[in-house]
């Protein structure tokens, strides 16, 4: 018969960033505890709120299991002391031990029988050493006791089965009783399971499951917004916090002050959301609407009347300093404001923020060259890129920094495409960002994103391991997304070399080998997000082998017409006869060689290696032709004509013949095979 655990750590408030890693930590330490006594695969779940840490784990026995083991001791013949020594430590006497000849000798050995601890002793020591050992990001201390948590811990409730495990830390000592929601049932009750615990606190106004309090809470917004014709925008981190929040929610609508209508609707969602925790609405075109959502962790007699009023007072204080920036910040030009980037400073040692939109400016200038972009206007964009940095709004709400520039550059008459590249030039900032689309926007964010690689590859901060505080590897992908999104044919490495050169603070790395080495690590960054598109790897590795190509546009297409070939029978074949035929070449090389020569057709005497040489000869031109014109699906189609002759080849030929001058020619048709593959791709990287 097995029986269950249930384990509730109530608290202060546990902060709702740190609740989910809480419960995994909790279910991990227990887990692993238990295994090394011998309870694997036990079924259970983790629960968290705002005040309280719930484990339950199914199936553990009354007991660990006894166990058997035998052991070997010293030598039958082996001095006094030694005997006694293993007798002692194994609590056994000499007659007990049986003698066993082996390859070695005559030896002792015992059998020795443990038997199992009582699940309860085992659980309070597992469940204590866990509780000390847990890893909270922050923690607290008190004086009168030297356990740390995150929040002051009230009482701890540990049952087996409906046995309590008196599990003592931080001066608690587990019980069978707990309490409900702080105000709305803060009585002590007593459980003696699991299903009569969640009924208790479903009864005391606690819902146990963050996932449940969730979809509650998106339902409820949803229902409240429609009945007033808007939508809930879409936030699903600050739906996961708010359910941190609360252990019982309770969803109310207010309303924005009509005064503050004018000011942007990013200033007044991303007040709402940083400072109260509200929901923002929408109207039908995407505009903020005037209505907010609070989650609140109460119920009132007057259906949250007093508390909607308490947070639109709130919120109209909040809101007038937001107004108050939007108010000021337009009576200032924002190119006035660049100066004031000399102030601010980019990174220690490479300069100011003024200095990089100086190499900005000229790098986007390069770019906007090679795609063809508006010069004019992708150098006032690029001198107004970090100009709101310097503004009241943006002191107050870093996040918004570009979308306010965007804001303040059409206060200011600025062309619609410089505004846009303005907010514009940050993004992507991740896979699921949108990409810009506009040349001036595109232009601009490659060359932020480009300059701040070149720097900080420049001064030896290139990502290590996990290890990347500058987001560069976020960075290089979002270079990536802009060309291969936008089609973009821009050679990388003359814009890496440009990027280099605009530097003029010290650099401890080869300003020479910057270019080259940025490259290679764009090949990884490309590896991963073609990988999540389901391209290989391999074929990736295969083509920027070859050297020199920085095409990302070119590149991709190369993969994709590879991935078709390889993909095909005809492909896979040709690739195990390409192995075949440059394995043979290689040994022989080491011999002899190379042998990388013109085959002499006059002396070709079997048929399979005739038909091998017309089809090099008359395919070879075909390949050549396709590559110049990038048509890479022609080259993979002509490449695919090889596949048969060579097969043929291989079945009825012998390379190695006895005649010297016969072999010679053999070789050179085999070192063909790779002279026309590989302009293509480098097969010797492709797997499988």
């Amino acid at each position: 018969m097995t029986k269950s655990l249930l384990l509730e750590l109530l608290s202060e408030e546990i902060p709702a960033r740190m609740q989910a890693g809480a419960a995994e930590a909790l279910d991990r330490l227990v887990r692993d505890g238990l295994a090394k006594a011998g309870f694997d695969g036990l079924a259970g779940k983790t629960y968290v709120t705002p005040r309280r840490l719930v484990l339950t784990l199914d199936g553990l026995p009354d007991a660990t299991p006894d166990v058997s083991e035998e052991r070997r001791g010293p030598r039958a013949d082996a001095p006094e002391k030694a005997l006694q020594g293993f007798l002692t430590a194994n609590n056994v006497t000499l007659d007990q031990c049986e003698r066993r000849e082996t390859p070695k000798g005559t030896f002792l050995f015992v059998t020795v029988e443990t038997k199992g601890r009582p699940t309860v002793e085992v659980l309070k020591d597992v469940i204590e050493g866990a509780l000390a050992a847990f890893p909270w990001p922050k923690s607290m201390r008190w004086a009168d006791k030297p356990q740390r948590w995150v929040r002051p811990l009230q009482s701890i409730l540990c049952l087996f089965g409906d046995q309590v495990v008196p599990v003592a830390f931080a001066n608690r000592v587990a019980g069978s009783t707990t309490r409900g929601h702080r105000f709305h049932g803060p009585e002590t009750f007593s459980v003696t399971g699991f299903e009569e615990y969640a009924a208790g606190l479903r009864g005391a106004k606690v819902r146990l499951d963050p996932e449940e309090r969730m979809e509650l809470i998106a339902g409820e917004a949803i229902r409240l917004a429609s009945g007033k014709g808007v939508t809930v925008k879409p936030d699903e981190g600050l739906l996961r916090e708010v359910a941190g929040l609360v252990e019982w929610p309770v969803l109310l609508m207010g309303r924005i002050d009509d005064a503050f209508m004018d000011v942007p609707g990013e200033v007044l969602s991303t007040s709402m959301r940083a400072h109260q925790k509200y929901f923002s609405t929408l109207n039908a075109d995407g505009t903020l609407a005037p209505y907010f959502i609070v989650v609140s962790n109460m119920i009132t007699d007057d259906n949250g009347a007093r508390i909607i009023a308490g947070n639109e007072r709130v919120l109209r204080a909040r809101l007038s300093d937001a107004k108050f920036f939007w108010d000021q910040d337009r009576k200032q030009r924002l190119d006035s404001r660049v100066e004031k980037l000399k102030e601010r400073i980019f990174h220690a040692r490479l300069g100011t923020d003024f200095e990089k939109v100086e190499r900005i400016r000229a790098l986007a200038a390069v770019i906007a060259g090679a795609i063809g972009a508006d010069a004019a206007q992708v150098d006032r964009a690029a001198v107004l890129a970090k100009a709101d940095l310097s503004t009241g709004m943006v002191g107050e709400f870093p996040e918004l920094q570009g979308v306010m520039g965007r804001y303040y550059a059409r206060n200011d008459g600025e062309a619609e495409a410089v505004a846009e590249a303005i907010a514009d030039h940050y993004s992507p900032l991740g896979p699921s960002d949108r990409c810009p689309t506009a040349p001036v926007s595109v232009c601009v964010a490659l060359a932020d994103k480009i300059d701040t690689l070149a720097g900080f590859w420049g001064i030896g901060e290139k990502p290590t391991g996990s290890k990347d505080p500058f987001a560069l590897r976020r960075a290089a992908l979002g270079v990536i997304r802009l060309i291969l999104e936008n089609g973009l044919r821009l050679p990388l490495l003359p814009v890496f070399s440009a990027a280099v050169a605009g530097h003029t603070a010290p650099f401890s790395a080869d300003k020479a080998a910057i270019p080259g080495d940025l490259l290679d690590f764009f090949a990884d960054r490309l590896k991963v997000f073609l990988k999540e598109q389901g391209v290989r790897h391999d074929l990736i590795s295969a083509v920027f082998a070859l050297g020199g190509e920085d095409d990302l546009v070119r590149l991709l297409k190369r993969v994709q017409a590879l991935s078709g070939l390889l993909g095909s029978e005809d492909g896979a074949n040709l690739l195990a006869a390409y192995r075949r035929a440059m394995n043979i070449v290689r040994i022989e090389d080491k011999k002899d060689g190379p042998h990388d020569g013109t085959v002499d057709a006059t002396v070709l005497t079997q048929d399979e290696e005739k038909a091998l040489h017309a089809t090099l000869s008359a395919i070879t031109p075909q390949v050549t032709a396709a590559l110049s014109a990038e048509d890479f699906e022609a080259a993979m189609t002509a490449l695919s004509g090889l596949r048969g002759p060579v097969d043929a080849f291989f079945e009825k030929v012998t390379v190695n013949a006895e005649d010297p001058a016969l072999r010679r020619n053999r070789l050179r048709l085999l070192s063909a095979i790779g002279a026309v593959m590989g302009p293509i791709a480098d097969f010797a990287k492709v797997e499988g």
